[in-house]
């Protein structure tokens, strides 16, 4: 399992993922779950991933080499953000569909996954979708501006409280990771370090991106205050009354 999270705001678009993945208890490991594909100038895509973790990886290595070798379509062909997700779209179902007919019959294995595709290709908005196993997708709204894939129940009621259309983005990665933190505390499957990214608007830069470890103080400092601001705020709510 993991944890990823992803916001379209006004001002641009967040990204946050765990890096843990697990096929049992004493089969746990570390493998990046946030992917950057960008051209300077005119597009910044970024994928995130949750689920098989073998079909994610054949998911990125086609749609890498595809770029490599120019084969169309490719992502950065795409003519608009729609485009790029049916693509990633397409790429996962034909991965899923290779990978079924190859194992044996009687097996339960699931070869699906989740992905969040968020970014900007030039001549339109920045944009956000979530892409499911079947290959279809849905884009966030105003009224729906953040998507979680993986272990998301422990992180999500942060959010709905927190985030907003108009959220800065500094505020809300904070939101991303108290969010994430929240996860970590309940789910042994979430684990560091985190990769994070914040992409502003019409920049086309994908240089905004960090990896977050267990000691990185700016992260525990944000730990710590959520933690004990949590605290002070339970303590000074009105007793129980019969």
């Amino acid at each position: 399992m993991t944890y990823c999270v992803a916001m379209c705001l006004s001002d641009g678009l967040v990204f946050a993922s765990d890096s843990r993945t697990n096929a049992g208890v004493d089969h746990i490991a570390t493998f990046k779950k946030l992917h950057v594909f960008s051209r300077n100038a005119d597009r910044v895509l970024v994928l995130q991933s949750a689920g098989n973790l073998a079909t994610t990886q054949s998911v990125i290595s086609l749609l890498s080499a595809r770029i490599q070798a120019e084969q169309e379509p490719n992502l950065m062909q795409a003519h608009s953000m729609y485009d790029a997700a049916t693509l990633v779209g397409q790429t996962l179902q034909e991965v899923v569909q290779r990978d079924s007919r190859a194992q044996q019959s009687g097996s339960t294995v699931n070869f699906g996954c989740n992905l969040l595709l968020g970014g900007q290709i030039h001549g339109e908005p920045h944009r956000l979708f979530h892409i499911y196993p079947e290959g279809n997708f849905i884009e966030a709204t105003q009224d729906t501006p953040y998507f979680q894939i993986g272990e998301s129940k422990y992180g999500k009621p942060i959010i709905d409280r927190v985030l907003r259309q108009d959220t800065p983005l500094e505020q809300a990665m904070c939101c991303a990771l108290v969010s994430i933190d929240s996860t970590l505390r309940s789910n042994l499957s979430v684990g560091m370090p985190l990769d994070v990214m914040l992409y502003r608007a019409n920049s086309f830069d994908a240089s905004g991106q960090r990896r977050i470890t267990e000691d990185d103080p700016w992260f525990s400092t944000i730990r710590k205050a959520w933690s004990e601001g949590l605290q002070n705020t339970f303590r000074q709510l009105p007793p129980f009354a019969l």
